[in-house]
């Protein structure tokens, strides 16, 4: 009976082993390089045969000033990232429920998900070409028919975080979007109609019904994040700024820092060091976060 069930799912067992090869070699092998972080590299003895140093590397890290502006950034980024992109996400899965036409609604999560497939090169040089200061839409366009002089977008640092927070709204809320959609979908539509005939208007309805039905599913992908709010796309501080450099104090997150260490003096000790401490930290505020969430309500908690 076994052997029967075996070969009946071996087919699916197939078709499991390229993701699970993947899964092994991108997710759990690089897990051995975290002794990197402790180590000397040293390229003539090889990369793990190098002297322990303990936290040296750390060292280099948090010495100076940087380690808290990047820190600051990296945090206070994704925490409005997380905020946003919820509120957000959550309001066009709801509008984009409302809409009965099947075609139109298809359409619409198509437009909305487009850009969450888009490389963020390829959005570095749209904003490019909206904040050129030659040639920008911005520039060209819109500011003078507000009467307001041409801006030199990328040098003035003080519009970029609502410039990121924008471009990163835009591109990823699409998938965040479609995932609460789904959800959504999901409830049956009898609460609905129980609804309405006790007369309960349409945010009513929002407020009451839809909103605590998704709320297991906000909390699961809010808990998620929060497990990767020491994480940055590094394209969206690093390409849509275009590296410039008197940006670098409101754009320099983590990731970049460990990349522009990297490129001027090929620390890679340092480099690990950082991977280690966002992994660290993002763990440590997964369990926290959880633990937050099961004294609230305990069947939302992940764990």
């Amino acid at each position: 009976m076994r052997s029967t069930t075996v070969r009946k799912y071996v087919p699916l067992f197939s078709m499991m082993i390229p993701g699970l090869i993947y899964l092994l070699i991108n997710n759990y092998v690089p897990m051995f390089g975290i002794m990197i972080a402790f180590k000397e590299v040293n390229y003539a003895k090889g990369i793990f045969a190098g002297d322990w140093i303990g936290f040296k590397n750390f060292e280099y890290l948090f010495k100076t000033r940087d380690a808290y502006v990047i820190t600051r950034n990296t945090l206070l980024y994704n925490g409005a990232f997380i905020i946003i992109h919820t509120v957000v996400a959550v309001g066009v899965a709801i509008l984009l429920n409302e809409i009965r036409q099947k075609l139109a609604n298809r359409f619409y999560q198509s437009v909305i998900l487009l850009p969450h497939l888009i490389s963020m090169v390829i959005v570095s040089y749209l904003v490019y070409a909206l904040l050129s200061l030659e040639t920008g839409l911005m520039n060209k366009t819109v500011l003078p028919l507000l009467g307001i002089d041409p801006l030199s977008w990328y040098t003035e640092a003080k519009y970029w975080p609502l410039i990121l927070t924008i471009v990163h709204v835009w591109k990823g809320a699409g998938f965040l979007c479609i995932v609460y959609l789904a959800s959504i979908i999901g409830i049956d539509t009898e609460y609905y109609e129980a609804a309405m005939l006790d007369g309960a208007t349409k945010w009513q309805q929002i407020r009451m019904i839809t909103i605590p039905l998704i709320t297991p599913v906000i909390t699961m992908m809010t808990l998620l994040a929060i497990g990767r709010i020491f994480y940055s796309d590094f394209g969206l501080f690093y390409q849509v700024p275009m590296n410039s450099g008197p940006l670098v104090e409101t754009t320099s997150v983590i990731d970049t820092y460990v990349f522009r260490g990297l490129i001027t003096l090929g620390d890679i000790g340092m480099s690990s060091a950082a991977g280690a401490y966002q992994s660290i930290v993002g763990f440590v505020l997964v369990l926290l976060s959880n633990y937050a969430v099961r004294k609230l309500s305990r069947e939302n908690a992940l764990f």
